[in-house]
């Protein structure tokens, strides 16, 4: 795979993670996560095989090992899905601001403790009839 591919496994469709699905590379250079390539991988006597889905090239590797311990990580794979997880992080915090911003920004100054106020209320009247509700 290359660096502009997408940081997907072309088998499952999940996403590339740095826990249970580890982009794991074959002989043949083609990426796909440790969870398809288990689930693909076959055992012949003391030897270990994989079929890969997009070339049918098979990958050999001793039985003795596991899958994952035999096959290389995916390094560029690895290292964008720690760029995008930080980007993922960074745009959910430039939302946020946003969205504080605009609320504050909405409202005059004379209004936005009568506003907050008015919503403590309100929820906390939903939040005392639920509980009135599961005490029931």
């Amino acid at each position: 795979m290359y660096i502009t591919e997408e940081l997907e496994c072309v088998v499952c469709c999940y996403e590339y993670s740095r826990s249970d699905r580890i982009p794991r590379v074959l002989h043949c250079n083609h990426t796909f996560c440790a969870v398809c390539l288990e689930t693909l991988s076959s055992l012949q006597g003391v030897v270990r095989t994989v079929s890969c889905p997009l070339c049918r090239w098979i990958t050999c590797t001793r039985a003795s090992m596991t899958l994952p311990g035999s096959l290389w990580v995916n390094t560029d794979i690895w290292d964008q899905i720690k760029e995008e997880q930080q980007k993922k992080k960074t745009d959910e915090e430039d939302l946020e601001d946003t969205k504080t911003h605009l609320i504050k920004s909405t409202l005059p100054n004379s209004k936005k403790s009568s506003f907050l106020s008015k919503l403590y209320k309100i929820f906390s009247c939903v939040i005392l009839q639920r509980e009135d509700m599961d005490s029931r």
